[in-house]
């Protein structure tokens, strides 16, 4: 092993724990926006609203499994239903362009944002993981909270289990379907409507899930919501648009560089983030596993 990776192993384990992270939120907003072409600046406050779950159903009680069951189970009904309100509010807008999109949902994101500040307050909340993902395991000689390593583990699961679904499954293949040519779709008897709000909930969903997953490592409060869908957006578009594989490696090389980049090089974090994308997008435009043209 290298000196230099021995000595921050810790950290380069750490990036890819937020990059997990990152990718939870970055993959419903991929989605929605690659592959609906609707663009969603509520996902931010809806990720944030199952960070605020985790903390009704774990914060106040025993940090069991039990209690994040019930905040997932509970962030998967909000998000169902916020997607599906968001798909019914932006489908008028779908031949207006994305600025119309943009205001209406960075609207939304603000009433969600306003209504959880006066339920939860402004106060920065905490989450404690598990009781059995409490405890630390060595790496590199050094402690590493074993909660962060579940967090890999479930978003490698995840992502895999996103994929299969999205290329390998015929309800995936009827949404890229229906993006390339929605009329023959229809002809075919599909309810594309149906199944475009499908998708946009889908999508919601998963920012909820990452935000009852990502709880007890960054929190809960106000503000959280612009830095995850900035990081969610600068991920999608290093990944490409509508790309799953694109979306986690985009993730997986934002998580190393917001990390090591605190880490190393603290007075230049926030600039090493835009400036790889910034790099990325002058090499390929349509980001690193894009595919020009909306996918299909």
């Amino acid at each position: 092993m290298p000196a230099w990776l021995g000595d921050n192993l810790v950290t380069v384990v750490d990036g890819v724990a937020f990059g997990v992270l990152l990718f939870t939120i970055a993959v419903g907003l991929s989605l929605v926006f690659g592959i609906m072409d609707v663009l969603n600046l509520a996902h931010g406050a809806l990720y944030l609203a199952g960070a605020y779950l985790a903390v009704r159903f774990v914060g106040d009680g025993q940090a069991t499994l039990g209690a994040f069951a019930l905040a997932g189970l509970a962030a998967v009904a909000v998000g169902a239903g916020a997607g599906a309100g968001l798909a019914l509010l932006t489908r008028p807008l779908a031949a207006r362009g994305h600025l119309d999109q943009a205001l209406l949902t960075l609207g939304v994101a603000l009433i969600v944002g306003d209504l959880l500040s006066a339920w939860f307050g402004n106060d920065v909340q905490s989450v404690p993981p598990p009781q059995f993902l409490a405890g630390s395991v060595a790496i590199g000689g050094r402690e590493y909270p074993s909660y962060r390593l579940a967090v890999i583990a479930a978003g490698l699961a995840l992502a895999l289990a996103v994929y299969l679904l999205v290329e390998r499954t015929r309800a995936g293949a009827l949404v890229r379907a229906t993006v390339a040519d929605a009329p023959m779709v229809r002809a075919l008897g599909v309810d594309t409507g149906r199944l475009m709000v499908a998708t946009f909930a889908a999508g919601v969903v998963l920012a909820c899930l990452g935000g009852v997953l990502g709880a007890p490592v960054l929190g809960a409060y106000p503000g959280l919501d612009e830095r995850v869908l900035i990081l969610g957006l600068v991920v999608v578009v290093l990944g490409g648009l509508g790309s799953v594989p694109g979306a986690f490696l985009g993730a997986m090389v934002i998580g190393q560089v917001e990390v090591l980049g605190v880490s190393l090089l603290p007075r230049y974090a926030s600039f090493l983030v835009f400036g790889t994308m910034a790099v990325v997008l002058l090499l390929r435009p349509t980001g690193m596993l894009g595919r020009s043209g909306r996918p299909g």
